[in-house]
């Protein structure tokens, strides 16, 4: 094992951390919403989401590449602006950005589980699995995280294998007149229904948390970030067309929580639908392990950057414990009290600007990391238009929603400029020396 770790991740190694990131829980817990938003252009929808992915991972290469280090999407920031207050508080949000990704995945996995149940008694059954499933991840977490971990290149194996297989067998039965242009929504309804599932796409950042363990790091990461992303977009579009094309949009909509399962019944039967709810149950559950452990990392790197209090650098058994419960509690409440819309329009809308961050920070140091600029500005405004129109849609369909993201990016803001006044910490990150293009 030790022998493994100091030769470095290769590409394939690299690749599957991206995809399995990506294909974790958000595609069975969009996709239904997806449809009721864009219709017939819901792969259209997944398309465009995903080359606002792309387009951002190129600034995520040329920075993992440059400045290797387990913080990521942290480090990345910290070193382009410094570690002031839009800094801190854009990392405090990316950690609220994790604990909603970590709701919409209990959120899924309560869904999928209480639909093999009577329909009277399937409300309280999601709750009971949503909360179920937070507090036994955690307390694995707390035990042994290594019980899920070891498992999660299976977990990610099965998963995929069950989506190609429903991709295979569903794609001979589509009806083409579903997918025509005439049975989409809206273009601005299109655009905004691709956004508000973006959320599916921004696993591919967790690449970056292992650079400094990838071997020829300056040719491996391009390609695994590029291979990843593609790959998803094309897997996310064929799921899309084989659903849509399948299955009644009222029948999709009516199974919103639950729609992948729902789209395997017509031509794989009950043994169908309970394959794929197992699948997504499956999925959700190590997408839980794997984001807890993130998130709860995640709030320990901000804290050693001081953005944060300090007892969230404490650690216990190896892990930074109160990280772990602070995240695990918000996110029962989170995932209890806010439905499936909701959770996607708040996840979606973190990660984009999270996401234009990160271009201009690479458009910033272009210098230090040989990046040409106009693809990291092309990617910041891919980012920020498709913010726009997510938050455009969600003023007109949902006003009410527009609060929450307020209430979301306030509290990163606030938390942040409180804990700098409590303190009186003010601290500036050195100037980062160039590096050389590696020979």
């Amino acid at each position: 094992m030790n022998g493994s770790r100091n030769e470095g991740l290769g590409y394939w190694e690299v690749t599957a951390i991206g995809v399995g990131g990506m294909v974790g829980g958000g595609i069975f817990a969009v996709l239904g919403l997806s449809v009721a938003l864009t219709r017939g252009g819901a792969p259209v929808a997944f398309l465009m989401a995903g080359l606002v992915a792309l387009a951002t991972s190129y600034s995520y290469a040329r920075l993992s590449v440059t400045f290797p280090s387990q913080g990521g999407t942290v480090s990345f920031l910290d070193r382009a602006f410094g570690a002031g207050l839009l800094t801190g508080s854009t990392n405090i949000l990316l950690w609220i950005s994790y604990i909603v990704m970590l709701s919409l995945y209990a959120y899924a996995f309560g869904s999928y589980g209480a639909s093999l149940f009577p329909p009277a008694s399937q409300v309280l059954w999601k709750h009971i699995l949503i909360t179920g499933s937070v507090v036994v991840v955690s307390g694995l977490n707390l035990l042994s995280a290594r019980l899920i971990g070891e498992a999660e290149d299976w977990i990610v194996l099965i998963k995929l294998a069950i989506l190609i297989l429903f991709i295979a067998v569903g794609i001979w039965g589509i009806d083409t007149a579903k997918l025509a242009p005439s049975a989409w929504s809206s273009p601005v309804s299109l655009v905004a229904g691709g956004m508000i599932i973006f959320l599916a796409y921004e696993g591919f950042e967790l690449i970056a948390n292992t650079a400094q363990d990838v071997r020829d790091a300056h040719r491996t990461l391009p390609r695994a970030y590029y291979s990843a992303v593609g790959f998803v977009i094309v897997l996310y579009v064929l799921v899309a067309a084989v659903t849509v094309g399948t299955l009644p949009f009222a029948a999709i909509i009516d199974a919103k929580d639950y729609a992948l399962a729902e789209a395997a019944r017509p031509f794989l039967g009950r043994a169908g639908f309970l394959l794929i709810a197992v699948a997504a149950m499956l999925s959700t559950a190590s997408a839980i392990n794997a984001t807890l452990y993130g998130a709860a990392r995640l709030s320990y790197v901000i804290a050693k950057d001081r953005e944060l209090p300090s007892a969230l650098e404490r650690k216990a058994w190896g892990r930074p414990l109160e990280g772990l419960l602070i995240t695990s509690g918000v996110t029962l409440l989170i995932a209890n009290v806010a439905d499936l819309s909701s959770l996607s329009t708040m996840g979606s809308a973190g990660f984009l600007l999270i996401f234009a961050g990160v271009n201009v920070a690479n458009v910033v140091m272009a210098a230090d990391t040989q990046s040409r600029r106009w693809i990291s500005l092309t990617g910041a405004g891919l980012c920020l238009g498709a913010l726009a129109s997510l938050l455009w849609q969600t003023a007109v369909s949902s006003p009410g929603q527009l609060w929450v993201l307020v209430v979301m990016a306030g509290a990163a803001f606030f938390i942040e400029l409180a804990f700098r006044m409590a303190t009186r910490r003010t601290i500036h990150l050195p100037r980062v020396p160039r590096r050389t293009r590696p020979s």
